[in-house]
């Protein structure tokens, strides 16, 4: 069995210091903050991490178990209807790639490549494919895992 992004960058740990450490850069971030001014689930950081786990080929610990935390539909409408903001986008891209560094994940050129082009993926392609209004987006999409050949089929 190949390896996954997930076990690559090292595990559960790291996964969850990654969400930590990404979300203390964009609270700090004056453009990218702006997503959070009207607050955030109190739990938002561990949701993070299931999610980031599982889309890296981790465990299915966001949508799956007996209790999920949620859905990709549910993921993708948190994130629509707000319009279009590259350069919030950009930013949080690169908040993405600080929080690589800052969590030590380690210095393989292949693997931040593959984290980057998930994240810049997922923030440009995935989340934003509904600007207008978070009722655009349909029930049922599916949650997308991310491989070291990138983007899932579709």
């Amino acid at each position: 069995m190949e390896q996954t992004l997930y076990t690559a960058l090292g595990g559960a740990d790291v996964v969850a210091a990654l969400a930590r450490a990404w979300h203390a850069r964009v609270l700090a971030d004056p453009v990218v903050s702006h997503a959070f001014s009207h607050g955030f689930h109190p739990a938002h950081e561990e949701r993070l991490a299931a999610y980031l786990g599982e889309v890296l080929g981790g465990p299915a610990t966001f949508t799956g178990g007996a209790r999920p935390l949620g859905t990709e539909s549910q993921v993708v409408r948190d994130h629509s209807g707000n319009g279009e903001h590259p350069e919030m986008d950009d930013r949080a891209i690169a908040c993405w790639q600080a929080a690589l560094v800052d969590v030590g994940v380690p210095e393989d050129a292949v693997l931040h490549a593959r984290l980057r082009d998930w994240f810049a993926w997922a923030t440009r392609v995935q989340m934003a494919a509904y600007p207008r209004s978070a009722e655009d987006v349909p029930d049922g999409l599916a949650r997308p895992t991310w491989t070291w050949d990138g983007p899932p089929a579709t």
